[in-house]
């Protein structure tokens, strides 16, 4: 039996019943003041609303996509310790995952940000109704499909922090096409 770790999670004070979107993102940083609402100028914030503004999403934090209906999260709550993140690790993180899901009683859309929030949701997928909920395959032929877990839709798109997504500028670009789909899905 694997030893009990404490994880921190960071919950900023919302009213839950006002987020539409989770987005789920791989793995938390090493240092917790980089995360989404680690620091007002942390790097996965950067990132985040980088992608954001380039969707045409005009916030600057965190805490304004949150004002939006928007929650940033991590499917692995503990740092990675190698170049990938073993299922070991996404399951001791899996029943933090799916308290933070069910916070939200009108979530119309999850976005999976990597294979890693692919892979976690899809075992909360399983478990709750015997089947994934997104097929294997390559994210770029899955993420113009429509795929939903009950009433809400969920997103495969690609990792959304990181060195290599400024690399990367087909993925960056796909997501932040992902984010303007989101978007026109959570329109009134």
């Amino acid at each position: 039996m694997a030893p009990e770790i404490a994880i921190k999670v960071f919950v900023p004070s919302i009213d839950p019943g006002m987020i539409r979107v989770v987005m789920i993102n791989e793995v938390v940083p090493t240092d917790p003041l980089q995360d989404f609402y680690g620091s007002e100028n942390s790097a996965y914030q950067r990132s985040a609303v980088t992608l954001f503004q380039q969707a045409g999403v005009a916030a600057k934090t965190s805490t304004e996509l949150l004002s939006l209906g928007i929650y940033l999260t991590n499917a692995v709550k503990l740092p990675k310790t190698g170049y990938t993140v073993d299922t070991a690790r996404i399951e001791q993180s899996l029943p933090l995952l799916e308290e933070e899901l069910a916070l939200f009683p009108n979530l119309r859309v999850i976005m999976l940000m990597g294979d890693v929030a692919k892979k976690s949701f899809n075992m909360i997928a399983k478990k709750a109704t015997g089947k994934n909920c997104i097929p294997s395959g390559a994210t770029y032929r899955l993420r113009n499909s429509e795929f939903y877990f009950g009433t809400t839709r969920v997103i495969p798109s690609y990792i959304m922090t990181g060195g290599n997504l400024l690399i990367e500028k087909s993925k960056f670009a796909m997501v932040v096409d992902d984010i303007k789909k989101m978007t026109d899905l959570i329109r009134p």
